[in-house]
């Protein structure tokens, strides 16, 4: 109680926000690590002055502050029982653009690809580039000395900071740059923290016996990456120690220190010239890691910009993950590791001559079997292959992981390959199969044993493999700590690596910094024991949890939630592209991304004393924003499909709570429309004018500036019946079922026209069969009892009807796309489903099929120009593939059509309608789509093949959009 007290009036006393609940504390219990602390508190400040007011508030009451800005630690750095303080949020600007100098002020938040998009117009970048760059940020980079693929030519973090603002331990301010000699005389003789950490620094570098110590046991400078404990090497390598051209500065300490040593608040950033456009990449493929390992040397004797590793796990990985199944283009065969080689040249004509150099260099090694050469688009969809391994990772089946403890050593070009092959050695006498893949060609591989760490005997091989890798990086001089620091799970082998002087050194560097140890204790120095504080309690009793849905493809709805390795994909901003997280991009709190919810789901579901481990308020909270675009179903490496999760937990928490009424009129929207259908005059009368629906609004809890949808004069079921003949043709190509969703038969008849229309058109015989609605707004609100009779009936109705040439259609994507997902999940004859589900199509992928077989030509439509943009359905582009409908419009000869990097619309079925959501939704809307829509010329068509989009468009926008079948139609030349 005193506790909740002293951080109520922390709170009052704070301008930003500051969230101290079980449901915010599990959530940041836990980073892209192994470990799992749960916090005192969360704060987001918003200012300098927080965290002055965060410093005296620690100082106080005797804990601490995690620094934190995206959270995808591997190592442990951002978990701690103090006070996390995420600066993600409000200290994200791009400070100021010194193009003459090639110098960019950002803050910590900054997000780094969000600031090369910036800093593109100048030809400059910041170089540093890892595999989480669409959502890590500056701040964590320099904490970790972050590295990537591109250190073997931009070198790391550290080399690239000119300058960092942070507030010490006392809560002063200090600034760490380049000093000149008198500059640093002037510092030794502050009377303050700030004198006293140059002091103290100072008198312990010029100590010959520290000199000679930190010589012989660090690393060599010629291994760039290196990051075990403090870099002291960094500091003594300058003017003021030394015969040096390099001046001192505390920059080269603060880089790396992993939040322990002072709160940063401003980092200027050193800034390289665009690499040269023109560039081709060799996926060199290896029949064994060993050859790969040899390779590497020869390989780097070439200007290469990239040398990346991927071996068979990562490469099986891709195989089965929806996103990257596509990017495997390259690969032949079967190869256990290939060597990604990339070079670049302002000259087409450098680029071939480099590339035959490379290339007979590899075939000279003869150790290869396979050397295919990639172009342009070709190497950033290899390149994403590359880096999306470390979330890929978290998909494997079961509790058996990869498990980063030693994934971060790096050595010496030249004995890289001995190391590796005594590292397998090792290995081998585990009975392990590691995983080997990344930066090759900076003498670090990304090696990860495979371990169940909720079993004590894989908890003991964790702390026995990480001790013996760690022996071996010694007996090579290398680094334990290459590019994600030491955090948790290495800072207790400094000792073993650097011997007990050098320790003590950095013992004394972290007390002179902050004497009451209160940033981010534990890491670095003075670590806890690297098998304490993990995720899960081994050789705990799994709970036992019974769920509506089948989860049994991820073992259980439980181990579901827990494929999340926290990699923090679903943080990407809008900028990045893609779809995932549409709530966190509107509000930018960690609650609302998929990774918070599978945390929470995790946290409540495995430690709840409750009957319904469902039922917490918490849960209810945190999913309250998912707005099931299934984004996170395709776009998180680990495929964590929130929108099953969500639809499993509504279904449970109405077992304890009652479903609202509103819940309950969405759900059963259908049969509403139904009733409305037999009287469509008076329906559309009472939801059309301002008085009655503004009382139906009022009733249902909707906002006041939606338009009601209303029911037309005539369903599609009515319309096809009047005009079955029309659709009956004896020498038609094909006959396909169409799926007539409950949204186009009463509400969209107009685009279910035009579908039918246009099929008969193109001489297809159209064929519709009475069946129930397809349960998407049962579904959506969690009433799964009432989704899986449907599903059972629809699966019943047209197992025997449909194959492989008599196809189901439909043209809602959120309808029919739920025989391919949900009804998998909910179907009792899963052989009957899964073979419904591989003969079930949009009906753009089914035009699309036409168009390549030649059923379909360009001379059937118009000539006419026209300019269309594409938003595509957020199930389409997680299940299917937005570029078929951009294919089935590029029909027409004279249509320009593009897809707009739109995300989702926001609407969301009822989501949207909500009243307590509205706002979400409309920003959501505006991330991406409306400004989009907006700067189109009012002759452009815009098409959106989701029924809820094309109202979202109309409310944000004022457009109306068009289906795509509608477009077709209306492209069909005249007969």
């Amino acid at each position: 109680m005193e506790k909740t007290d002293a951080l109520h009036k922390l709170s009052k006393a704070l301008s930003g926000k500051l969230y101290y609940d079980a449901l915010w504390k599990s959530i940041y219990a836990t980073d892209a690590s192994v470990y799992r602390e749960v916090p005192l508190a969360v704060c987001y400040p918003l200012n300098e002055q927080d965290i002055i007011t965060l410093i005296e508030f620690a100082r106080k009451h005797k804990t601490s502050l995690i620094p934190r800005t995206a959270g995808t630690s591997l190592a442990g750095q951002c978990t701690g029982n103090g006070i996390v303080v995420d600066v993600s949020r409000n200290f994200t600007d791009i400070l100021e653009i010194d193009v003459k100098k090639k110098r960019v002020w950002v803050q910590p938040g900054v997000i780094r690809d969000d600031l090369n998009r910036r800093l593109e117009k100048y030809g400059l970048f910041f170089g540093p580039n890892t595999s989480t760059s669409n959502r890590c940020m500056i701040g964590g980079m320099v904490g970790n000395n972050s590295s990537g693929t591109t250190s073997i030519k931009f070198g790391t973090t550290r080399d690239k900071v000119i300058s960092i603002k942070s507030i010490l331990s006392d809560g002063s301010m200090a600034e760490f740059r380049n000093l000149s000699e008198q500059e640093y005389q002037e510092k030794l003789g502050l009377e303050n923290l700030e004198g006293e950490i140059y002091r103290s620094l100072d008198s312990k570098l010029k100590d010959p016996a520290n000199q000679k110590e930190i010589r012989e046991k660090y690393p060599p400078a010629s291994l760039h990456r290196r990051n075990t404990g403090y870099a002291l090497d960094e500091l003594l390598d300058c003017q003021v120690f030394q015969e040096s051209q390099k001046p001192y500065n505390l920059c080269r300490l603060i880089a790396g220190s992993e939040g322990t040593l002072a709160f940063i608040t401003e980092i200027c950033l050193e800034l390289d010239s665009l690499p040269p456009k023109h560039t081709a990449m060799v996926a060199a493929h290896f029949a064994s890691i060993d050859n790969c390992m040899k390779a590497v040397v020869p390989a780097m004797k070439h200007s290469l910009f990239t040398c990346e590793m991927m071996d068979k796990v990562i490469l099986d990985c891709t195989s089965e993950n929806l996103k990257y199944r596509e990017n495997r283009f390259f690969i032949e065969g079967d190869p256990e590791a290939i060597l990604m080689l990339e070079l670049r040249s302002h000259s087409q004509k450098d680029l071939e001559e480099q590339l035959k150099a490379l290339q007979e260099t590899l075939e000279d090694a003869n150790l290869g079997y396979s050397f295919p050469v990639l172009y342009g688009e070709q190497i950033e969809l290899a390149l994403e292959l590359r880096k999306a391994g470390l979330g890929l990772l978290g998909n494997m089946r079961g509790d058996r992981k990869a498990v980063a403890c030693i994934e971060d050593t790096a050595v010496a070009l030249p004995v890289l390959a001995d190391y590796i092959s005594e590292f397998s050695g090792i290995m081998k006498g585990y009975d392990q199969q590691a995983v080997y893949y990344a930066h090759a060609g900076a003498g670090e591989i990304h090696l990860r044993p495979i371990l169940d760490l909720k079993k004590s005997e894989d908890v003991k091989l964790f702390r026995s493999i990480t001790t013996d890798v760690a022996k071996l990086v010694k007996k090579y001089n290398g680094s334990l700590s290459g590019e994600h620091g030491d955090g948790r799970v290495r800072a207790e082998f400094i000792k073993l690596m650097y011997g007990d002087h050098i320790y003590q050194m950095l013992k004394d560097v972290k007390q002179v910094f902050d004497p009451n140890n209160l940033f981010n204790p534990g890491k670095i120095v003075d670590a806890p024991p690297m098998d304490s504080s993990l995720r899960y309690v081994p050789d705990r009793k799994e709970p036992e949890i019974e769920t509506i849905m089948d989860f049994s493809d991820a073992d259980g709805i439980l181990r579901l939630a827990e494929k999340c390795n926290g990699s923090g994909d679903c943080r990407k901003s809008v900028e990045a592209g893609g779809t995932m997280c549409p709530s966190y991009r509107a509000t930018k709190d960690e609650k609302d991304t998929t990774r918070a919810r599978a945390n929470a789901l995790r946290e409540f579901l495995t430690n709840s004393d409750k009957v319904n481990r469902f039922d917490h308020p918490e849960l209810k909270e945190v999913l309250d924003l998912c707005i099931s675009c299934k984004g996170c179903k395709s776009e998180c490496p680990s495929n964590v499909d929130m929108a099953a999760l969500k639809a499993e937990f509504q279904h449970q928490y109405y077992k304890s709570h009652k479903p609202s009424f509103r819940d309950k009129a969405f759900a059963n929207i259908t049969r509403q429309n139904a009733m409305a259908s037999k009287v469509p005059g008076i329906s559309r009368f009472l939801l059309s004018n301002s008085f009655t629906s503004g009382i139906a609004k009022s009733m249902l809890g909707v906002a006041k500036e939606r338009q009601l949808p209303v029911i037309e004069k005539q369903s599609l079921k009515a319309y096809y019946l009047s005009h079955k003949n029309k659709f009956q043709k004896p020498d038609c190509i094909k006959t396909v079922y169409l799926f007539n969703d409950e949204f186009t038969n009463y509400l969209d008849v107009k685009v279910g026209k035009d579908a039918l229309n246009l099929l008969a058109k193109l001489n297809y015989q159209v064929k519709l069969v009475d069946h129930p609605e397809s349960g998407r707004s049962y579904l959506s609100k969690g009433f799964l009892t009432e989704a899986k009779k449907l599903a059972n009936e629809n699966i019943r109705i047209f197992k025997d009807l449909i194959d492989e040439d008599h196809l189901l259609i439909g043209i809602e994507p959120s309808a029919i796309l739920s025989f391919r997902d949900e009804y998998l999940r909910l179907a009792d004859d899963k052989q009957a489903a899964k073979k419904l589900s591989a003969n079930t199509f949009l009906i753009e992928e089914f035009l699309k099929q036409e168009i390549a077989s030649g059923n379909i030509r360009e001379e059937q439509f118009t000539k006419k120009k026209a300019t269309v943009k594409i938003h595509a359905h957020c199930h389409q582009k997680a299940l299917s593939n937005s570029s078929r409908t951009f294919d089935i419009l590029n029909l027409p000869k004279n249509y320009k059509v593009s897809i707009i990097a739109s995300g989702c619309c926001g609407m969301a079925g009822s989501f949207g309608y909500e009243k307590e959501h509205y706002q979400i939704s409309m920003q959501i809307g505006e991330n991406s789509l409306f400004p989009a829509i907006r700067k189109a010329d009012r002759s452009v068509i815009i098409s959106a093949n989701g029924t809820s989009c094309r109202h979202q468009i109309k409310d944000g926008t004022g457009r109306t959009a068009q289906h795509p079948v509608s477009i077709l139609r209306n492209a069909l030349k005249k007969q």
